[in-house]
């Protein structure tokens, strides 16, 4: 597996590569200057399950807002980095846990010099990023177009500059918002590296649209043995990304813990609000930090059966429903109360 011959980078305290947890990212969308909304916005990703957030830096003032940001969350902070070489600086001098940079759009190669220079003298890692859209013309020209050849080309003559440099603690990060050409530039990237790689697919779209091409292409990318981070990005709230990335690495088995829901699609025989309970169902579990599967069911004719590989389920009858465990009926209850009654034993879960 590549990702347990990764190097291992540590991000504040937390640790990637060398076969650790994948570890979920995201990237809040707040104005990095405005510490309140940004601290807020931290802290429900981290309540979410967020194990490192990134930040965009765009100006000194954003930089300096680091130092007060990190005083007031509990996860690691990247720095987004984009033209200017000096908020890389400043945001490490202010705290940063790691800088994400594209060398190849801040400048001339002395001007990276003074990046790697101050990140090695504070241990800080680097996240060298190049995404698709930012392919330089050349590769362009090589490749007869974007291609998964010339993205891998272009981070690898980055990461050949950062270590000519004298400097090796990085993570590399390549991404596209084509699922196959990115699921192909990693296959590619994970044969000629033992840096630990940051996976995502990038501008992927809307909750819906996205939430679909990112789990197809991390679903095929991480089954192969790749990834030490994962980011889902999608365009809405970034605690949605949250969800979706937990959801992803317990679907592939790379992540225990948290309730998994499953649910009947509805049919003709369905005499409830299904679609409203299952929700609310969905909802409600995130609280709780159970490693079993609880199923919603939308009758009581096929509800137990289908419901018997869950630990517990519920399945709505005619005003009434069923409390199964293991695919046995436990009791019925009125409808209505079918969701205090899975909360209650959940609350009691041993």
């Amino acid at each position: 597996m590549y990702r347990d011959h990764t190097r291992v980078v540590h991000i504040g305290d937390r640790v990637i590569g060398g076969g650790n947890p994948i570890l979920i990212q995201s990237m809040t969308n707040t104005k990095t200057n405005d510490i309140t909304a940004t601290v807020a916005q931290i802290q429900r990703l981290a309540e979410a399950g967020c194990d490192i957030i990134r930040c965009t830096v765009p100006d000194l003032e954003a930089a300096r807002a680091i130092a007060q940001i990190k005083r007031e969350i509990t996860i690691p902070l990247v720095a987004d980095i984009h033209f200017d070489y000096k908020m890389a600086i400043a945001a490490m001098e202010n705290g940063a846990d790691k800088i994400r940079i594209n060398p190849g759009n801040i400048g001339s190669r002395e001007k990276v010099a003074e990046v790697v220079k101050v990140a090695k003298e504070r241990k800080i890692p680097i996240r060298v990023g190049v995404n698709s859209g930012s392919l330089e013309k050349e590769l362009v020209e090589k490749y007869h177009g974007v291609t998964a050849e010339g993205i891998v080309e272009s981070a690898l003559d980055k990461v050949h500059l950062i270590e000519e440099l004298g400097y090796d603690n990085m993570v590399v990060s390549i991404k596209s918002s084509d699922v196959m050409m990115c699921v192909r530039a990693h296959e590619l990237l994970a044969d000629k590296t033992q840096y630990p790689l940051h996976v995502g697919i990038t501008e992927a779209g809307t909750v819906t649209s996205g939430n679909i091409k990112s789990a197809v292409g991390l679903g095929i990318i991480l089954n192969e043995g790749i990834g030490d981070t994962i980011r889902v990005s999608l365009t809405g709230d970034p605690v949605e990304e949250i969800k979706s990335a937990k959801l992803i690495l317990r679907t592939l088995g790379l992540r225990k813990g948290g309730i998994e829901v499953v649910s009947c699609p509805t049919c003709g025989r369905t005499n409830i609000d299904l679609i409203g309970l299952a929700n609310q169902v969905e909802t409600m579990v995130q609280g709780y930090d159970l490693d079993i599967k609880v199923a919603v069911m939308g009758c009581a004719v096929n509800g137990p059966g289908e419901a018997k590989e869950a630990d517990i389920g519920i399945a709505g009858g005619i005003g009434e429903g069923l409390l199964i465990k293991k695919g046995e009926i436990v009791r019925k209850v009125p409808e209505s109360e079918l969701l205090n009654t899975l909360k209650y034993e959940l609350d009691h879960w041993v």
